[in-house]
């Protein structure tokens, strides 16, 4: 390398090293939530600011592990899960290219949501956000995936390249600043992973040599859990070194007067391997940005991290496990009791090994007071108190609770009363709920503008059909005008499959469904089904749906001057108005102008069908 290289990929290593310092603090937080979240509940955070064990004090001493967080992440993720966006295109105006493109582009988002797994990556993301209170997605272009266009001069496939979208855990994220709310507010961005140092030969095609590499695992220890007479084991998040790995720096840097397509250092060890401009256009009005979309479970105000609900229930956590074990203990000593012997009366040893069992001849020395036990006190109202106590704060600071087995549920309550009680629960979850919708919609936007720069030549790509058709359609990048799109979330939030059933009875019931005549449409039929969630029916084929795709190409043909013939099975009336419509738009005014015969011919073929049609 040379000194200017050398140069940057110091400063790079220094920079990711100040912003890994900054952060610790954040570390430490997520390694306690996830310990607690998986049973090691005896950790804290030592003076030297380090996650550190704590050891029992005494060998009877009680430490038992009740663990409330689990069920009730248990509870929020299944609620959250349910979550599933349904992303809408609508065209900025109602230009027939417009429209055309907005219906392109849904298409382009349903075929790679379905390819790309993204729902059970959101539900991955969603486990990341409930536990650490914040997770990233990664949206970017792979240029070595795709379908195989030709041969390179080696022999090598060349391909069409394809989305990249991935969860980035908030570990391996590095704000310039901890303090701005929104990605948006960031000057720059460090991504930094650990990769064997063979996969970066792989991916970067540069021989960098293996270190040890600190990381986090999962690790199941003996960490003083038990009781009297019994140990046991928790799961629990440790930190490890991995061998023969290289840490890999993405640092991205916003656009700048400096920087005119910001900037993207990438370092691999101690090696540069690019430093240039941003690679994706994914900002507004076609600007290079970050890659990243942010979503949290709990907004913090003033904060780039986001909070989880884990984190505000650990201290109760602490105080229910410390009241539950001073019960055991309390119980422990009423049921074993507590032998009061004089000094020098017996034989201690023997005494402490084998306790007083049953039929067991106890010696004391002559004259001296006989062993006895000492007299038990009753268990304190207070710790019952406490413990139910603790229980509901479970309940308040969560926003969740089982609504089946709660006591405030009984034989009288009216099914609106059950209903409100339900909507109550579940709002506290709309912050979460609302970060997944703008996270979905921000994923859909990124990944349109990225077809936008990078689909040149056309690409197929396949959908199931609103009447349960597979199909099959080409797109190129002028077929997307994603600037001029706008992406809105269409979710049933937390409703259930049977509340959603009722809704759609109801407004069946009432007519809202049907036509002008009265009646169902095929495609109504279809989608009714649809929305009571019994799928979709392959012979559900809407006639007139095709007629207008068929209308829609023959525009097409017509506005490239070829010729097109009127068939005895098409339906005329709908052929018509699909002509006029095109007519009406921006698109046919702009070829008119340079074309003085398209209108002609527009007309002739109209005609046609209205002889036809007769």
């Amino acid at each position: 390398m040379t000194k200017a290289e050398e140069k940057i990929v110091k400063e790079v290593v220094e920079d990711f090293k100040r912003r890994a310092s900054e952060r610790k603090s954040f570390d430490l937080i997520w390694q306690i939530n996830m310990n607690f979240l998986m049973g090691n509940q005896y950790c804290t955070v030592g003076y030297g600011g380090n996650l550190e064990e704590q050891d029992r004090q005494f060998f009877w001493q009680q430490r038992e592990v009740f663990n409330h967080i689990a069920p009730i992440y248990d509870i929020r993720y299944a609620k959250l899960s349910k979550i599933k966006p349904d992303i809408n295109i609508i065209p900025a105006t109602n230009d027939e290219r417009d429209k055309q493109s907005a219906k392109v582009s849904k298409k382009i988002i349903q075929s790679v949501r379905n390819r790309l797994e993204i729902d059970e990556k959101v539900n991955q993301a969603i486990k990341w956000s409930e536990v650490c209170g914040t997770v990233f997605y990664k949206v970017g272009w792979n240029y070595s995936a795709g379908q195989v266009l030709g041969q390179d001069e080696n022999g090598l496939p060349i391909r069409s390249g394809e989305i990249d979208f991935s969860v980035v855990s908030p570990f391996e994220i590095y704000p310039d600043s901890s303090v701005c709310e929104r990605i948006e507010d960031c000057q720059s961005i460090i991504h930094a992973k650990a990769y064997p140092a063979q996969q970066v030969k792989n991916i970067y095609g540069v021989n960098v040599k293996g270190q040890k590499v600190n990381t986090y695992s999962l690790d199941g220890v003996s960490c003083g859990v038990g009781g009297l007479g019994f140990d046991g084991t928790a799961s629990k998040i440790v930190e490890t070194t991995k061998e023969d790995s290289v840490i890999v720096i993405e640092r991205y840097e916003k656009e700048s007067e400096a920087y005119p397509f910001g900037r993207l250092t990438v370092v691999a060890g101690d090696v540069l391997v690019y430093d240039g401009e941003l690679p994706f256009a994914v900002g507004t009005d076609g600007k290079r940005d970050f890659p990243f979309i942010k979503q949290t479970s709990i907004i913090e105000p003033g904060s780039f991290w986001g909070t989880s609900v884990i984190e505000r229930l650990v201290p109760v956590q602490r105080a229910y496990n410390a009241v539950k074990n001073r019960k055991h203990e309390f119980i422990n000593r009423l049921s074993l009791g507590v032998l009061s012997v004089e000094d020098g009366s017996v034989d201690l040893d023997n005494l402490e090994e084998e306790g007083l069992c049953p039929g067991k001849v106890l010696v004391y020395r002559q004259g001296a007071i006989e062993p006895k036990y000492l007299q038990g006190e009753n268990l304190p109202t207070g710790i019952d108190e406490e413990e139910k106590f603790l229980i509901d704060e479970f309940n308040n600071i969560s926003g969740v609770s089982d609504l089946l087995s709660a006591n405030g549920l009984t034989n009288s309550m009216s099914g609106i009363a059950i209903e409100l009680m339900i909507g109550q629960d579940e709002t506290r979850l709309n912050s979460s709920v609302e970060s997944i919708k703008h996270a979905t919609k921000s994923i859909a936007q990124k990944i349109l503008k990225l077809y936008k720069q990078y689909a040149k030549i056309p690409r197929l790509e396949r959908i199931v059909g609103e009447n349960g058709n597979i199909e099959m359609f080409y797109f190129t990048s002028s077929d997307i005008s994603s600037d001029d799109i706008i992406v809105e979330n269409q979710t049933d939030d937390l409703q259930s499959l049977a509340k959603r059933r009722d809704i759609v009875l109801q407004l069946l019931d009432k007519g809202v469904f049907n036509d002008e005549n009265g009646n169902l449409s095929n495609k109504m039929k279809t989608k009714i089904v649809e929305m009571l969630g019994m799928g979709t029916w392959e012979n559900a084929q809407d006639v007139n749906e095709l007629h207008i795709k068929k209308a829609g190409k023959e525009n097409l043909k017509l506005l490239n001057n070829i010729e097109v013939y009127v068939s005895e099975i098409d339906n005329h009336s709908l052929h018509i108005n699909e002509h006029i419509a095109f007519m009406l738009g921006q698109d046919f005014e702009n070829v008119s102008q340079a074309d003085k015969n398209a209108e002609q011919r527009f007309l002739n073929h109209i005609n046609e069908h209205k002889k036809m049609g007769v």
